[in-house]
């Protein structure tokens, strides 16, 4: 069931996968989330973009995005497990599959 504005609008979380620690930050508006990612090869890097979100079941979602880029992003996030999967394109359309820990704050 989805509902009109995102539950965790509003809030942070933090996903730590192997090599790749980032914190989102999710608007109040439910429709955009400003990631940063803090550990990891990658940094540094940082951006604002749109995101979908669908409610899957209790408080797991699943989130897509793209960026400037190009590169695609899924997540299906468990917030009463603190697991999150990661799935994403880069640029140069390599794929890679992580799994995580999820704290929302």
């Amino acid at each position: 069931m989805r509902m009109d504005v995102f539950e965790f609008s509003g809030r942070s979380l933090v996903v730590t996968y192997e090599g790749l620690t980032a914190t989102n930050v999710y608007s109040s508006d439910g429709r955009s989330l400003t990631y940063e990612i803090t550990e990891g090869s990658l940094k540094g890097n940082r951006a604002t973009v749109d995101f979908t979100w669908h409610q899957l079941r209790g408080k797991t979602y699943a989130f897509s995005w793209q960026e400037a880029n190009g590169a695609t992003v899924v997540h299906i996030d468990d917030f009463e497990a603190g697991r999150s999967l990661s799935f994403f394109t880069t640029p140069n359309a390599e794929f890679f599959r992580l799994e995580g820990a999820l704290e929302a704050r």
